[in-house]
């Protein structure tokens, strides 16, 4: 029979103190200034057309971001875990350059890629292709932040797992697709899904790379961080508050989804 090993308590008091003083507090001191003008003035606030449009502007940045990134994720794990080849780890060293990196770094990259001083410039434009100050550059920009946050996620569960399942699968007759689906993805994912969940919530917050690139065309380009800054840089505090509990709000929104997957993954397992 195992012995029930106990916690310290200092040190589960120390991480409760952490948690209230760094997290809870913040998150609650938020929606309490959300709320302070009323539930009317709230609302009001965030069914603002701009707020709406900045809300709608940040959901498509993320689902595209989350989608690019799933994709380039895996097919990035699956090529550096599984092949073997010349400049292997070139490649994983410059797949963590967007976390290396300064977002407003990543901003003026684009803006000096595609701007107007880009020696691109005039082809993009002769062909109707426009990047900066429009929506395709802030999802351009997410999509580089959030680029290694699926990828590293799975990259070490790959390489923990190795290739004997897989090899004997190959053996045995097993097409690619059905060895992926029915051999590796299985131990990949619950490391997909937090991958996925991080990428999501990075790509809600961005601020430096978007502001940058975006312009701060209000209501055009301007995700709901940027119009939360918008906001409380004319002294709307009552607003900025109550469009930032928008954030909190999906930030526990795709921790619940979270955590109902791997619910029913580890029911499945059973």
């Amino acid at each position: 029979m195992k012995k029930k090993i106990s916690g310290n308590p200092l040190l589960i008091a120390i991480c409760v103190i952490f948690a209230l003083a760094f997290l809870i507090l913040p998150l609650i001191f938020v929606l309490v200034q959300a709320f302070k003008s009323g539930f009317a003035a709230y609302i009001a606030s965030i069914s603002d057309p701009i707020a709406v449009k900045s809300f709608w502007l940040t959901v498509i940045a993320v689902v595209i971001s989350v989608v690019v990134n799933s994709f380039f994720g895996l097919f990035a794990a699956w090529s550096v875990t599984r092949y073997s080849y010349p400049g292997r780890k070139l490649i994983t060293t410059f797949m963590d350059l967007p976390l290396s990196i300064s977002p407003v770094i990543v901003g003026l990259i684009y803006i000096l890629t595609f701007g107007r001083s880009s020696p691109i410039y005039h082809f993009l434009l002769a062909h109707g292709i426009k990047i900066a100050f429009t929506v395709p550059g802030v999802v351009l920009v997410t999509i580089f932040v959030t680029l290694p946050y699926i990828s590293r996620e799975l990259i070490p569960v790959l390489e923990a797992t190795g290739r004997d399942e897989e090899e004997a699968a190959a053996l045995m007759g097993a097409k690619g697709l059905t060895i992926f689906r029915r051999i590796t993805f299985p131990h990949i994912r619950r490391a997909f899904i937090y991958g996925v969940v991080l990428c999501a919530a990075r790509a809600m917050g961005e601020f430096g790379a978007v502001s940058i690139i975006s312009g701060h065309l209000r209501g055009k380009t301007t995700t709901i961080p940027l119009h939360i800054e918008i906001l409380y840089n004319e002294f709307k505090l009552a607003p900025a508050f109550a469009v930032s509990s928008i954030l909190v709000f999906m930030a526990i929104l795709l921790l619940i989804i979270r955590s109902l997957l791997e619910y029913y993954d580890r029911k499945n397992e059973e």
